[in-house]
C-alpha cells in the first residue's frame, strides 16, 4: 500500500520519502525510521507534510508533542493497512490536508473521511479560500466567526478590487462596492494593501500575497540593513512581509549572505537574474553608471522587480536608495477564483 501510495503521489508532483521497519527496507527502497521517532517527527514539523499508514492512535502519540497552531503545524493525514479510508487529522484546510486526502483518495479508491464543519455541510470555507488565491488571512478570529455565520445558515458578503471568477455559492455573495458589505452580518474585503484599508469589526481583510522585492546592494550588506531599507519601503506603500511572495536580485548577489538571511527570516524565495535577463527591461525610472559598471546593468532593484512581476505585473515603487541598498516594489497581477 505505501508503494502505491508514494507512486500516485510522485505522480503528482510531489517529492515523497517513505519511512518504514529496518526489515522492510531493502526489499522496497524505502528508508528505516530513526530510533527517536519523535525527534524525527519534531525536525519535519511545519515543513513537510506527514502521511501515515496504520494506527491513528499512533499517529496522535507520535504528533503530540509537536502540535501547536494550525497556520504552523505540519498537515497530517493518516489511511488504514487495507487503503479504505483516509482521513486528513491536522491543518486540514490552512496546511492542505484536506485536499491531500481527497486527491489521493481519488487515485485509489479510497474514502476520505472529512470531519470539519464546513467539509460535512459542503459549505464555504474562507481558509480554504485565501489559501487557493495566494491571500493573507490577517485575521484568525474573524475567520472562525464568518465560518460560524455561514454554518448558522446566514449570508455574507464579497468586495473584491480584483476581478473574481467561478461560481458563487449560496452563503456568498458579490458586492458590487465597499459599502454593500455592512449590508451583511459579514463581509469579506480583497483589496489593496494593509495600509490603505481601516479595520472594520465585521469586516476581514484577505490581501493578496503578490508583492515583489527587487534589491540591490553593496558588497558584504547584513540582514539589518536590508531589513532597514524594507521598512522604510513599508511605510511608503503601506505593506507588510505577509504580502511579499518573493525577494529578487542580480545572480551576483546569490551568494549575499544579508539578502539570504532576510529571506530566510521571513520564509520567502529568493530569486536572481542575469545582467542580460534584467537588460530586457525596457524602461526603468533611473539610470547609474557605476552600478552598470560593477553589475553589467545601470538599475538592478527596479529592473528585478519588474522582470519578477511579469507582463502583467505593475511597478509600485521605483527605485529607492536607502543607504547601502536599493529597493523597488513591483506587483504580480492577481487572479480570485471562487
Amino acid at each position: 500500500m505505501a508503494c502505491k501510495v508514494r507512486e500516485n503521489f510522485i505522480q503528482s508532483g510531489y517529492r515523497v520519502k517513505v519511512y518504514t521497519l529496518t526489515r522492510f527496507c531493502r526489499l522496497y527502497g524505502f528508508h528505516a525510521f530513526p530510533e527517536d521517532k519523535k525527534s524525527w517527527i519534531g525536525s519535519l514539523w511545519g515543513e513537510k507534510a506527514l502521511f501515515f499508514i496504520g494506527a491513528a492512535g499512533i499517529a496522535v502519540r507520535m504528533i503530540a508533542p509537536h502540535v501547536k497552531d494550525k497556520f504552523t503545524d505540519s498537515p497530517v493525514l493518516v489511511m488504514d493497512e487495507k487503503g479504505s479510508y483516509v482521513i486528513p487529522l491536522l491543518s486540514g484546510h490552512v496546511g492542505g490536508a484536506v485536499e491531500l486526502a481527497k486527491e489521493i483518495a481519488e487515485k485509489i479508491n479510497a474514502q476520505a473521511v472529512l470531519t470539519t464543519a464546513t467539509d460535512v455541510e459542503q459549505k464555504f470555507a474562507v481558509d480554504v479560500f485565501a489559501k487557493s488565491n495566494g491571500l493573507v488571512l490577517t485575521d484568525r478570529k474573524k475567520a472562525k466567526e464568518i465560518s460560524a455565520v455561514v454554518l448558522d445558515g446566514n449570508k455574507i458578503g464579497l468586495y473584491s478590487v480584483f476581478p473574481v471568477e467561478g461560481k458563487f455559492p449560496e452563503e456568498l455573495k458579490l458586492c458590487e462596492t465597499e459599502e454593500f458589505l455592512r449590508n451583511y452580518p459579514y463581509g469579506i474585503r480583497i483589496a489593496g494593501r494593509s495600509g490603505e484599508r481601516r479595520e472594520e469589526e465585521t469586516i476581514l481583510d484577505l490581501p493578496p500575497k503578490n508583492l515583489v522585492l527587487g534589491i540591490g546592494c553593496r558588497k558584504g550588506i547584513s540582514e539589518e540593513e536590508i531589513q532597514s531599507a524594507v521598512n522604510e519601503a513599508k511605510k511608503i506603500l503601506g505593506f507588510t512581509e505577509k504580502e511579499v511572495i518573493e525577494i529578487d536580485s542580480i545572480d551576483l548577489k546569490k551568494e549575499e549572505e544579508g539578502l539570504l538571511s532576510y529571506a530566510a527570516k521571513w520564509k520567502l524565495p529568493f530569486y536572481t537574474f542575469s545582467a542580460e535577463e534584467l537588460g530586457k527591461v525596457k524602461c526603468v525610472s533611473s539610470h547609474s553608471e557605476f552600478v552598470r559598471k560593477v553589475t553589467g546593468v545601470d538599475n538592478v532593484c527596479e529592473r528585478a522587480a519588474i522582470l519578477a512581476a511579469g507582463e502583467d505585473g505593475r511597478l509600485l515603487m521605483p527605485k529607492q536608495c536607502m543607504n547601502r541598498v536599493t529597493i523597488a516594489v513591483a506587483e504580480k497581477k492577481v487572479r480570485i477564483r471562487i
